[in-house]
């Protein structure tokens, strides 16, 4: 009869060798556990880190980084400094009956407003169901009061070069915001804060970053990007040839 008892070269299913194969199983779904865990804390410090990067960048090559959210910084100045409630103020002037300038307290004690759309960038990509809110740019309007002459609105910065402009009608619409807050939480300097325009049914570079100025004007002024090409009208789906599917 053959000897049922293994030979030294026989492997030993029930051998010191089967703990440590369950030992190294536990070890790594503990690491995709802790992986999970700490995803949304790495996220946060990525787009933060691509955040201040991307205000010191003249380049804008980290505008061509991929970021956590879907997000893509990009800055046309070579750094934006930082404003909070002590020192940041948006005026509204021009051609208007009561030219003011607001706080941030005095923007966060106007009636407020949460806008959920796509954002569209139009070098495609696309971050879906963003939530915005803040005061209707319409309401900033009224309590100024437009004069007659008034066909467009004029948006400046205090990074010191961006600019965009709507017409008048754009401007009125219930989509277009003067932002607070973004994805439920207050707007990091990053994403233009503490206030930056939101106009929902264009292309993202007509939200304009870092909001400190709006004036009425006759006609609708070029921003920073139409005097460079882009279309001033950047309806998506209708503007610069490109059509709303994202391409990243």
């Amino acid at each position: 009869m053959k000897d049922p008892t293994p030979s030294p070269d026989t492997p030993d299913p029930d051998a010191e060798g089967t703990p440590v194969g369950r030992r190294l199983v536990l070890t790594v779904l503990g690491l995709g556990a802790a992986g999970v865990a700490t995803a949304p804390y790495l996220q946060r410090g990525l787009e933060a880190f691509l955040g201040s990067v991307a205000d010191k960048d003249p380049t804008q090559l980290t505008g061509l980084l991929p970021n956590g959210g879907g997000f893509r910084y990009y800055s046309v100045a070579a750094s934006v400094p930082r404003r909070n409630g002590a020192d940041y103020r948006l005026t509204v002037d021009g051609l208007v009956e009561r030219p003011g300038s607001y706080t941030l307290d005095a923007l966060r004690a106007l009636p407020q407003t949460r806008v959920v759309r796509d954002v569209q960038c139009v070098t495609g990509w696309r971050v879906p169901d963003t939530p915005f809110e803040g005061v209707k740019l319409s309401a900033l309007l009224d309590a100024a009061g437009v004069r007659p002459e008034a066909r467009a609105v004029r948006f400046t910065c205090f990074d010191g070069t961006y600019s965009e402009s709507l017409t008048l009608d754009q401007a009125r619409r219930a989509d277009v915001v003067v932002c607070l807050r973004m994805q439920d939480k207050p707007l990091s300097h990053a994403h233009g804060g503490p206030v930056r325009l939101y106009v929902a049914p264009m292309y993202f570079y007509k939200s304009a970053k870092w909001l400190s100025g709006i004036s009425l004007t006759r006609d609708v002024q070029p921003g920073y990007w139409e005097e460079r090409g882009y279309d001033v009208d950047a309806w998506v789906g209708r503007s610069n040839g490109r059509d709303d599917t994202p391409t990243v």
